[in-house]
Order: structure tokens, then sequence, then C-alpha cells
């Protein structure tokens, strides 16, 4: 075995070291595509599926764009590096060299979106179709055994809907952007290609023009011939990237720096969980679940949680006052607080249904007020309407006054709740002026995007910032069981570095106590 091929495998061992089983099963799914059921159900490590696709010449030394495609689409965008890949550079090579298909996205998708809950409710459904002796499956299991039966293919997706009318409106919402993308690529293909541009640069910029006619032509080497020649062609619009351009952005990427979140202690997390009120908004019914699976997940984490029930306005000030003068937090890497409770723009309720604002709660914390904490990120999650929406019918409940109650006699806008200083994050569950929601069994939408991804991507190494995006993707694309109500988280930042948490060596909560 020659050097080359040495750090080949050497690096596809790294890989498949790095995987949980959850990726493992992932990986099987996807490769579906490629490799035959029978071959796939011997595969007990990632490093089996690796000699499956070298063997059928998917993946070799020279070509390792196929695993890149595999582990950019299951999120483990860390391990990419070792194959020469950036995320961002997998992004601009899938139009043209991916090879997982839309039908296996898609299914893999919803198996990522699929709860516990809603897969009881899913094998109940088609336990006609399932084998009579008690199994445990997966999501992702499910699905296999209903392409197995031929129940599900590439062009009948037909048993998905009807799955998803009765368990989730958002999950067949994503079956329908599938069919509805099928049903374009099929009109694109009985037209004439749009002639596209491609750019190369070898010292001068030139323009190639691809089109049915003119297979591949040279259409000019300077700016201005190449305008002249879209013109030309009917081409509208001309997109410049410069490899120069790109290094320095790649470079500056690379140049980021992360917190320090190595030492003995992770930091220290607060949540506060009022559930009833002393006059006449409603008791928050399932909140106590969101406050148990965050204090599962950020102990998972590193944190020493501490939960508080419902506090007065005055009491939450005090608490904040009293963690302000922590002398501990020196020896900490961060400090979490999570609110769950009613609210209204730019403010949380405390049991007396006295308003707080955001701001005060966290300026408390500032550089200059807790100066322990000083140049360390500073997160805060807030579960609270930012509006006055009318509530919800069970068993979806808001958490807002209703409008003819409230008298609020000062207005605060989340847009100016997070501090002026550094290091600071702020999640709320919803945009300012709006409701959001809270299943009375469940928990919070929001809450429970938020521990799922934490628990999904900290392993895979994601950073914050882009976890509260998949937290964005998540809770956006959930309705209620009508299909008419709608959520959308907001997250703001002074954060001057990346924020990643060290990957935990014990299994995710999820896993211990079989939540979500």
């Amino acid at each position: 075995m020659d050097d080359v091929s040495l750090k080949f495998h050497q690096q596809l061992l790294f890989i498949d070291e790095s995987l949980v089983a959850e990726d493992v099963a992932a990986l099987k799914f996807l490769c579906t595509d490629f490799l035959p059921f029978r071959k796939l159900e011997g595969v007990k490590s990632a490093v089996d599926i690796f000699e499956l696709l070298m063997a059928e010449e998917y993946l070799n030394e020279k070509d390792t764009f196929l695993l890149a495609e595999l582990l950019y689409t299951i999120k483990c965008h860390s391990l990419l590096k070792k194959l020469g890949y950036t995320k961002e550079k997998v992004q601009e090579c899938l139009h043209e060299k991916g090879r997982v298909s839309p039908y296996r996205q898609m299914l893999y998708e919803l198996s990522e979106n699929i709860t516990n809950d809603m897969l009881k409710d899913i094998i109940f459904l088609l336990k006609n179709c399932l084998p009579k002796r008690r199994i445990t499956l997966s999501a992702l299991e499910l699905l296999i055994l209903l392409e197995k039966q031929s129940l599900l293919t590439e062009n009948n997706v037909q048993i998905l809907e009807e799955i998803c009318v009765h368990v989730s409106p958002n999950l067949l919402e994503r079956v329908n952007c599938y069919k509805r993308a099928k049903v374009s690529l099929s009109q694109q293909e009985n037209t004439l290609p749009i002639e596209e541009i491609s750019l190369s640069h070898t010292g001068d910029i030139k323009v190639f023009a691809f089109s049915e006619e003119t297979s591949i032509k040279s259409v000019g080497s300077n700016i201005n011939d190449n305008k002249e020649a879209c013109l030309t062609l009917g081409l509208s619009e001309i997109k410049l990237e410069l490899p120069g351009e790109i290094s320095n952005a790649e470079n500056e990427s690379k140049k980021m720096k992360s917190y320090k979140m190595d030492g003995p202690h992770r930091g220290f997390c607060l949540v506060i969980n009022n559930v009833k009120f002393d006059k006449s908004l409603s008791e928050r019914k399932g909140s106590f679940k969101d406050a148990e699976e965050l204090e599962r997940v950020f102990t998972w984490l590193g944190l020493d949680v501490r939960t508080y029930t419902d506090l007065t306005s005055q009491k939450i000030k005090e608490l904040m006052q009293t963690w302000q003068e922590v002398q501990d937090h020196k020896d900490r890497d961060c400090f979490i607080c999570c609110i769950l409770s009613h609210g209204e723009s730019g403010a949380i309720y405390g049991k007396d249904e006295e308003l707080v604002s955001i701001r005060t709660i966290m300026s408390y914390f500032t550089a200059t007020q807790c100066p322990q904490l000083a140049e360390k990120p500073k997160l805060f999650f807030i579960q609270a309407c930012q509006g006055k929406e009318i509530q919800c019918a069970v068993p979806l409940k808001t958490d807002a006054r209703i409008p003819d109650l409230c008298s609020m006699q000062q207005s605060y806008s989340a847009s100016e709740s997070i501090p002026e200083e550094a290091d600071f994050l702020l999640g709320m569950a919803t945009i300012d002026g709006y409701v959001s929601f809270r299943h009375i069994q469940q928990g919070a939408w929001y809450i429970q995007a938020l521990c799922s991804k934490l628990q999904l991507l900290v392993p895979r190494g994601e950073d914050i910032l882009s976890i509260l995006t998949e937290v964005n993707e998540d809770v956006a694309r959930r309705v209620d069981r009508l299909g008419t109500k709608k959520q959308m988280p907001l997250p703001a930042y002074t954060l001057t570095r990346k924020l990643i948490f060290p990957i935990p060596r014990d299994p995710p909560p999820s896993q211990q106590y079989g939540g979500f």
C-alpha cells in the first residue's frame, strides 16, 4: 500500500470513529440509491459502507465527493475537512456532482423531523402493512420497510401523503415540495435547455456559453465583450467568481476564532419556569416538559443547571442580581439563562403578572456589571409570546395575554432587548409582535426544536448560530393540525467568535430517556 492510499484509509478510519450509530444508520439509508439492500443489511459500521462504496467504484483516494456529499447531507460538516472539502465547497459542487437523489433527500429530511410521538402514530396507522411480530422501528427503518414492500417509490409517495395528513401537516408540505419539484423537472426535460453562463479565469476572465446549438464556445475575453455576448445570446445575468476573492473569503472564515470552551467547568444554566399566574393569565400547561428537557440537555452539555418555578417580577430581578455576583463565574466558560413564561413585546411576565424587560434581565451580566463573565458567551433563550394575538384553541396554547385583558403601560422592542456589549446571544421563540405556540402535552415548539437540534448537531461539531438556523427551519415548518398557525423564531447576537460546545462523552438525553 503506497503512502497516498494509506493516508486515504487513515482518513476513512478517522471519519468512522467520529460517527455515532445514528450517523451510520443515516449513511446506510442514503446509500440505498447506490448499493443493494441485501449488501447494506450486513453493515455494522461506517467502514463497512466505505468498503462497499469502494468496491462499486463510488469512492477512491482521487474522488471522495460522494462521501463528502453524504457527510454534508447528515450535517457532519466538521468531518469534511478530512476529505479536503468545506460545507461551502460541497454546496458549490452539488449541482454538478451530486448523486443523492431528491427523493432520498426528502425521505431523510422527513425522518429527521419525525418525533417519537409521531412515529408511534405512524406505526399505528400502518399496522396492517408491518410485520405481525412486534419490533422496534426507527423512522429510517420504517421508510426502508415501506420501500421493500413497494408501497413507497420515487414515483409514488401517496402513502406518505396519507400518513402526513393525519400526523403532521408540516411533514406533508415537505412531501408536496418534492412532488412539485419533480413535476417541474419533468416539464423542463420536455423543453429546450436554457443557455447558461460558466466562468473560468486564467489571467483574463473568459466567458463560455452552453447551449444546445453551440455546445461549448468562448464568446469573449474581457468584461465588455462578455456583456455584449450575453446580450446577443439573450442572457440577462453574469455572475463573476474570482478565485482570488473566494480564497480570501475562505481564509477569513478559517481565521475566525472560537470561544474557549475547554475549562474544567462549563458554566451555570438558569431555567425560570413560570407556569401559574396570580390573576388573569392562563396556566402554561406543558411547560414542565420544556423545563425538564432543557435541564437534561444542558446538563448533558456540561452545565450546572438550576431550575426556578413561578417567580414574581421582583424575584426574577433579585435572582439575576444574585447570579450577577456569583464569583464562580470566573472559573466557567459561559453562562446560560432560559425563561419560560407569558410575554409581550420585548418583555416577560412574572407570576404576579408584572412585566420585566428582557434587556433589564440581560443587563445584569454585561462586562461592567458582571466582570467575571467578561469576554465569555452569555446565552439567553426566551420562550414567550412577543405580541397579543388571540389565544389558539386546545391543544395549542399561546404564551400571550388575550388583548382585551392586557393593560400594558410600557411597550418594549425585541430588537432593542440585547445589550450593545459583545458576547451576548438572545434566542427568541418568536419575532416581535407575534405569539409562540405550546402544546399542552408535548411542550413548546421552540424549546422542542432547540433541545432536539442541540442533541443532534453538537456531536457533529456545529456552532451555536448554525444550530439556531436549524431551529429556525424546524419551527418555521411546523403548523398546527388545522394548518393555519405558524411561528418564526428570532436569534439576535453580539458574539465575536464561534461558540462550539465540546462533544459530550455520554449519548444525548433523547437516547438515554427516550425523549423526542
